[in-house]
């Protein structure tokens, strides 16, 4: 794996990683209050930045396209904004973050959806 798809996959590694490390403190401090961020990081984070790493391992062609590089910088930016976003919130905080993440990880999914059609075969 190289390219796109391992920076996808590298992202989805550490979102995991991180995700197990946060639930494990919430365990461990029986205060489970910022599971939903916590939630999100491993859903957005390890679960969809792994698959668009495997979609785009799988159709290389799609990786090669200037909009698989502008994917990956939404897809992170949104999962950095959202995930704190919702703790600041969660912690009785503006959702200003949050709901910008929101938007943000919306236009990664619709980039994405972009480019799995361009990526079709015809």
């Amino acid at each position: 794996m190289k390219g796109i798809a391992l920076y996808f996959l590298l992202a989805g590694i550490v979102s995991g990683i991180c995700g197990m490390v946060w639930g494990i403190q919430m365990s461990a401090s029986q205060n489970h209050d910022l599971s939903p961020a916590h939630g999100h990081l491993n859903l957005i984070g390890w679960v969809g930045m792994t698959l668009f790493a495997v979609f785009y391992h799988v159709v290389p062609a799609a990786a090669q396209n200037g909009l698989a590089r502008i994917h990956l910088i939404v897809s992170l930016t949104g999962l950095i904004l959202i995930v704190p976003g919702i703790a600041v919130v969660l912690s009785g905080g503006t959702d200003v973050l949050a709901k910008i993440g929101s938007v943000v990880s919306l236009a990664s999914m619709l980039i994405f959806l972009a480019v799995a059609l361009r990526s079709r075969k015809n």
